[in-house]
């Protein structure tokens, strides 16, 4: 199948998190595609503001990965310029990685990005996939995409992959932005 063709720069963004508070982000991911294709990609653990841990079983991150990694307030500056130029912020459940985002960016005293959210949560809902469960690792599965779930890396790409193939499938921008 043919690369969707996108006339602007998108960056998909993915947080793993270590709490139930918003800015409990232990780990960010980020993952620019243009033309179909992806041209920059940003990844970072990062050191939560407590030391409790409590979806380890999830993201397999421990308190031992973490401590010694970069705060949000020093990660956000060096991933921030992969947004320079683009349009959207694409995230799969785009309103919980929008929430992660704007309360790390407010306990950090940063400025949250301008760009609007597209979800591709939403997107795959209303596209014909015949799928039972619409989430990240059966889409990219539906779609033949690679992906190590829950690395946010990798759940950035498999997000910014399910964007152009969604847009191939006709599935607006207008629907999917929150």
């Amino acid at each position: 199948m043919p690369q969707a063709e996108l006339p602007f720069p998108c960056v998909a963004i993915d947080f793993e998190t270590s709490g139930r508070a918003a800015h409990f982000a232990c780990a960010v991911g980020l993952v620019r595609i243009e033309d179909g294709r992806v041209t920059a990609r940003f990844e970072s653990l990062i050191r939560p503001p407590s030391s409790q841990v409590w979806f380890t079983h999830i993201h397999g991150l421990r308190w031992r990965d973490l401590k010694d990694q970069p705060t949000f307030a020093e990660v956000w500056p060096l991933a921030a310029g992969i947004l320079e130029g683009t349009r959207y912020l694409l995230a799969h459940n785009a309103q919980f990685d929008r929430r992660v985002l704007q309360a790390c960016c407010c306990v950090a005293g940063l400025e949250p990005p301008l760009q609007p959210f597209l979800c591709t949560l939403r997107g795959a809902r209303a596209a014909p996939l015949g799928l039972r469960s619409r989430s990240l690792n059966h889409v990219c599965a539906y779609f033949g995409i690679p992906l190590n779930h829950h690395n946010a890396a990798s759940d950035a790409e498999g997000c910014a992959r399910i964007y152009a193939r969604l847009r191939e499938l006709g599935v607006s921008d207008a629907i999917m932005r929150i």
